[in-house]
């Protein structure tokens, strides 16, 4: 057991020590309330269970409910708490209530006050009934919120990526087509990887003819006027700027600096820099080339 959990174990222990003799000095109080108010001595020995037991099952719901319920718990808890405090307050005020916890006596000289007091004493039990049985079914139906794992937040990730934009790279645009000339693909110019392998002339290529484009035949412009649409609300504006690729490239290369080559994988690099699974696959490859591009140079 560490030194932390010896310490928690010891301020537990000291505040149950606490909490026992501070309800035995209420006990000798309420008890002799119990008694001046018309108890026989068995329910003057029970009644303060029944108003400082229902302060400790307050206490507990307090710990376990949340929201509403937890709010009602601390009104409970309060109201008996200074309840206990104004009968015990009273209990120091009238000596001839020491030691007597089966005749009758007054709580009070003037006689409202009186009436206020045995009002007091005498609904704290019925009170508890209710209250008690209130907490308790709070407790019983009470659902804690759902822990999020680690799947259920993977699960969300990617479904958050997949509705996202896939604009973080700058879209191209296709060569225009030219008759009987033979497109080839343009090439991308990759800045951030250096190629140690010898360039093979490629093989002649024939051209072939390339069909020309048909024209179709295009509806008329309609002539009806468009219904304003507004603007867009600022809610529905991307609050992120659109990456580079050259951006987007540093953020995973210094995300993985310090990943062994078998845990840089898409997924990695898609939830570390925050972007769509091609452009993670993309990254991923273009960090394992460089990678090993620096092997074969040491080796």
């Amino acid at each position: 057991m560490s030194l932390r959990r010896k310490g928690r174990a010891a301020l537990v222990l000291a505040l149950v020590a606490v909490v026992g003799m501070a309800f035995r000095v209420s006990w000798n109080a309420l008890r002799d309330i119990a008694g001046a108010v018309g108890a026989d001595a068995t329910a003057a020995m029970l009644y303060p269970f029944v108003v400082d037991g229902l302060m400790a099952l307050a206490l507990v719901a307090t710990l376990v409910l949340a929201g509403d319920a937890r709010r009602f718990a601390l009104r409970v808890l309060g109201a008996y708490t200074i309840a206990s405090l104004v009968l015990n307050y009273v209990h120091g005020l009238v000596p001839e209530l020491h030691g007597r916890s089966v005749d009758w006596s007054r709580l009070a000289e003037w006689d409202p006050a009186n009436w206020a007091l045995v009002l007091l004493a005498t609904s704290l039990p019925v009170g508890s009934i209710y209250f008690g049985s209130d907490l308790v079914a709070k407790v019983l139906h009470h659902r804690p919120a759902p822990i999020l794992t680690a799947s259920t937040n993977a699960e969300e990730s990617t479904e958050t990526d997949m509705k996202r934009s896939t604009a973080d790279f700058a879209v191209s645009t296709p060569a225009p087509i030219t008759p009987n000339v033979t497109v080839l693909p343009r090439p991308v110019a990759v800045g951030f990887l250096k190629s140690t392998l010898p360039l093979k002339p490629l093989p002649p290529v024939d051209p072939a003819p390339v069909a020309s484009i048909e024209r179709r035949a295009v509806p008329a412009e309609s002539t009806r006027p468009r219904r304003a649409t507004g603007r867009v609300p600022d809610a529905a504006k991307p609050t992120r700027p659109k990456r580079t690729p050259e951006q987007l490239l540093a953020e995973a290369r210094k995300a993985t600096a310090d990943w062994p080559d078998a845990k840089v994988t898409a997924e990695g690099i898609r939830r570390e820099v925050h972007t769509s699974p091609a452009n993670a696959r993309t990254l991923r490859d273009t960090i394992l080339a460089e990678r090993a591009a620096t092997a074969a140079e040491a080796a």
